[in-house]
């Protein structure tokens, strides 16, 4: 693919040579944290989508159905079609019905709050991690998570506007880490392993969500305190615990690790040379290259377009099994997280096929262009193909969704890792600007979902479908023109032995005889 005239350097094809230093993957410090990210990132989507579900089970749905009846908008059976009632329609929906009575509006308020914090926090995290470290950063903004789920309990039975306050908190805590793990990122991933690493941490997320689903279905019926309450109660423990590993392992940088070999430091330091400093340096941010740069902008569209049909679909799937495949909250729970199992899955497989594939000889920017247009195009077919399925056919219309949802995994193959590529002395940064732009979906799509499905008809939820397969492919097609997967010259690094030796030599000029 032909590169902007202005960017003067060539493609650059990673390939190791048998010259190099070498240090497996396999037992090393940089798979450590990789590993201890992935439960960091477990615990961060745990933390996120837990509401998804418990909603279902807090709503009573019936009594401001029956309120709306009264008022001449229908009872809940007149909504009722014939193929619905063959599905249990009625009886399930009257299982499901929780203590609070929050219409559409409320709830959608509920689920969107969490992203008014989340957007805020996107660009100060970046620019935090790059001064000061991705650990702290990372941290801080999980403890402020934690604590606040831990309260959430609390908050609900006194007002859902102190819930949204509370859903306000987490997202500001949790805005900050990613940009902060890309941070930290630049400085460990060599070249070569930079998506299996960067996959491998943030596949925690879908794990996150595989296990937090079906397991809150389960709560909401039989956990303690009621059942939803368990829900807070004990992934905001988890997240406590986890913050103390992460603390007593991870570090900034392999200068900084306590747990590193020698041997595995100089191996880091000798992939990322021109890169990245063998440390944190406060150095002043290029804003206005940034901000001017077709390539940052081809990031900031995909990864707008590709938020809007991973938080719709983390948002409202469980709403959608319920209301047009009338499953009820222990099974919505399981099926739920089935499509998560797929995006686990392809995340490992395209991030190690990327890397291998750059390996070969193909270049990042052809490798990220592949991987990212065929994730909004397959994900576009299958979620069209959802819309058509209905409560009579459960089991296709869960498979499609599945493949729909897996397909966004190649992603990680694509632009997730791209901040690193292009610009990875400002990672962080860059991942802040990217992400406080593509957190504008998690805030509008619960309105537009909930706009658009008020009387929950599956017609209404295809409108949804293709709605989000159109944001999709806009996002590929605009990335497909403009992406790139090469070093920027305005990111590059002068290595810093070659620094101290220029600097020695011009003393030595101008000392005397």
């Amino acid at each position: 693919m032909p590169e902007s005239a202005k960017n003067s350097s060539a493609a650059v094809k990673y390939v190791d040579s048998e010259d190099e230093p070498q240090y497996s993957l396999c037992c090393s410090m940089r798979m450590a944290i990789a590993v201890v990210a992935f439960f960091g990132f477990f615990n961060l989507y745990a933390l996120r989508v837990n509401l998804s579900v418990a909603l279902v089970c807090m709503v009573n749905y019936t009594a401001f159905e029956t309120r709306e009846g009264a008022s001449g908008v229908g009872a809940q059976t007149m909504n009722l079609t014939q193929q619905e009632l063959r599905c249990g329609g009625l009886e399930e929906q009257k299982l499901m019905d929780g203590e609070f009575v929050w219409d559409k509006t409320i709830q959608g308020f509920v689920l969107s709050s969490f992203f008014w914090g989340y957007i805020v926090t996107q660009l100060p995290g970046g620019w935090m991690a790059e001064r000061y470290g991705g650990k702290r950063v990372f941290f801080y903004g999980m403890v402020l998570t934690s604590v606040a789920t831990l309260l959430t309990h609390a908050a609900a039975e006194r007002s859902w506007i102190l819930l949204v306050f509370l859903r306000v908190l987490q997202g500001l805590g949790e805005g900050v880490v990613f940009p902060a793990m890309h941070a930290l990122w630049s400085h460990w991933a060599p070249p070569l392993e930079r998506s299996i690493l960067v996959g491998f941490s943030y596949a925690g997320a879908q794990v996150g969500n595989v296990v937090t689903l079906p397991i809150a279905g389960v709560l909401c019926q039989y956990g303690f305190a009621g059942g939803w309450p368990s829900i807070f109660y004990i992934f905001g423990m988890l997240g406590v615990v986890w913050c103390a590993a992460w603390y007593l392992i991870a570090a900034d940088t392999p200068h900084r690790s306590r747990w590193i070999t020698k041997r595995e430091h100089h191996f880091i330091e000798h992939k990322l040379t021109g890169q990245m400093k063998k440390d944190i340096k406060r150095e002043k941010t290029p804003w206005r290259t940034i901000w001017t740069s077709k390539h940052v902008w081809a990031i900031i569209v995909a990864h707008t377009c590709g938020n809007w049909g991973t938080y719709m679909q983390l948002t409202q799937i469980p709403t959608y099994m319920k209301e047009v495949l009338k499953f009820d909250i222990q099974t919505n729970g399981f099926l739920s997280a089935l499509p998560y199992i797929g995006y686990f899955v392809g995340i490992n497989i395209s991030a190690l096929c990327a890397d291998t594939m750059r390996s070969h000889g193909w270049s990042t920017t052809t490798v990220r262009k592949i991987f990212q247009c065929s994730a909004m195009l397959i994900s576009s077919i299958f979620l069209i193909a959802t819309g058509y399925m209905d409560c009579t056919q459960p089991g296709a219309a869960v498979a499609l969704l599945t493949i729909g949802v897996a397909a966004q995994s190649l992603t990680y193959g694509g632009f997730i890792v791209n901040h690193v590529d292009i610009a990875p002395k400002y990672a962080g940064i860059l991942l802040g600007i990217t992400n406080t732009f593509a957190t504008v979906p998690g805030i509008v799509a619960p309105y537009v979902v909930g706009a658009i499905t008020k009387d929950r008809t599956q017609e209404q939820w295809q409108i949804v479908f293709y709605l989000t397969a159109g944001i999709l492919m806009f996002g590929g097609i605009f990335y497909f023109f403009f992406g790139s997967g090469e070093l920027q010259d305005w990111a590059r690094e002068q290595d810093t032995e070659d620094e101290e030796s220029s600097v020695e030599m011009k003393e030595r000029m101008m000392s005397p005889g």
